[in-house]
């Protein structure tokens, strides 16, 4: 079954009188991708490809990423078109939100999803690490701050520095300065995408669709549906039939295609073996009428076991010759040769015995390694 939607991009692009860009970031477990400074290069070989056009559509599906590149997406696209919109056939959450934010018109399925636009940090640490970093939403720690004022009404200066003291406790002080600095950098981002526009909003407008993304939905999880989104101020669409199918319908060949469904389950993965090691496993792409990017990915999946702390293992082989042979009477080349034969005996007995012992040692865990990503542009039609 051919994977590239060639047929179902021309369909959209005769119904919707322009020319589309796919952008889909995976979120098949535990090797989802996100929307990231690397794809912006391959984004733009795809609209040279596509020249200077009067509407140019953005089909989207992530679940975020990093929020510094919306911004570098839209003003690029911005460059090669007249009329930018974004096609949303089903999730199109944080980053991708963002990206929406800088959009004329915003064409979302019935199955379309927006998301709040407030950040999340990697929580920094001080001293040995044993767990993987945890993340903290910024919105979480201003919550905090309103929190203590507004509910807990605590408004006494002394008693303030004191809650803060205890959110310092439990954050680094350069986590704090993120969280500052990203609070800022995240309205600075949604502002310019929504005054890049066309159509120009006025100013309670634009301040009403930030603080609403990033403060009054509390959840950052949450789903906004295309109604929702409507009422935030949005410039949503809905596609009509066929439009509506034929975007889904593309959306499924890409679910097809990275396994969105299909999580590599490390334990199943592992049946029968200490280790296993996949490669070129796609995990994003870009597709255009023309040309296609695919970004793969190397995951080893290795089992942890709790072995034996010092574990040392010695060996001592000897040669038992018959009664009617003397080692002397043996000469020196044969005897060299034995010694060499008797020495890689104990060297893989020491081996076999030592990899029996780990093997049988408790299993605490699966270490899963991913590693060795790459956009590489495909010349052939991609079969699955």
């Amino acid at each position: 079954m051919i994977v590239r939607g060639k047929e179902l991009i021309n369909q959209i692009q005769e119904i919707r009188n322009s020319k589309v860009i796919a952008y889909i970031t995976g979120d098949r477990q535990p090797i989802g991708s996100i929307i990231a400074e690397d794809a912006v290069r391959p984004l733009y070989d795809h609209l040279l490809s596509t020249g200077k056009k009067g509407k140019i559509d953005l089909l989207l599906y992530s679940r975020g990423g990093d929020v510094s590149v919306p911004w570098r997406i839209v003003s690029m696209f911005r460059e090669f078109c007249d009329e930018l919109s974004i096609l949303v056939p089903y999730k199109a959450h944080s980053a991708a939100t963002l990206i929406s934010l800088g959009a004329d018109k915003v064409l979302m399925g019935k199955k379309a999803e927006l998301s709040p636009i407030d950040p999340t940090l990697r929580k920094m640490t001080v001293g040995e690490i044993t767990g993987p970093p945890q993340e903290i939403s910024v919105e979480d720690v201003n919550s905090y701050i309103s929190f203590v004022r507004e509910r807990a009404n605590i408004n006494d200066q002394s008693a303030l520095a004191q809650m803060v003291s205890i959110l310092a406790n439990n954050l680094a002080p350069l986590t704090l300065g993120s969280v500052n600095r990203q609070n800022s950098h995240i309205r600075l981002v949604a502002r310019k995408l929504l005054t890049s526009r066309k159509e120009k909003l006025d100013e309670a407008k634009i301040n009403s669709i930030i603080e609403t993304l990033t403060e009054k939905i509390y959840s950052h999880g949450h789903a906004i549906g295309r109604k929702e989104a409507q009422e935030i101020g949005l410039p949503i669409e809905m596609p009509k039939e066929p439009l509506e199918t034929t975007l889904w319908n593309l959306y499924l060949k890409y679910e097809e295609f990275l396994k969105f469904d299909e999580p590599l389950d490390p334990l199943v993965t592992l049946t029968g073996k200490e280790e296993e090691h996949l490669e070129k496993i796609p995990i994003a792409l870009i597709e255009s009428e023309n040309k296609m990017h695919i970004f793969t990915t190397r995951i080893d999946f290795k089992r942890k076991r709790q072995v034996p702390a010092n574990l040392q293992i010695n060996l001592n082989l000897g040669l038992n010759l018959p009664p009617n042979i003397k080692p002397e009477e043996i000469p020196q080349q044969v005897q060299q040769i034995i010694q060499q034969m008797i020495n890689q005996i104990a060297q893989n007995a020491q081996r076999l015995v030592q990899q029996e012992i780990i093997r049988q040692s408790p299993e605490v865990g699966v270490d899963i390694r991913v590693y060795g990503g790459k956009w590489e542009e495909c010349k052939e039609e991609i079969k699955s």
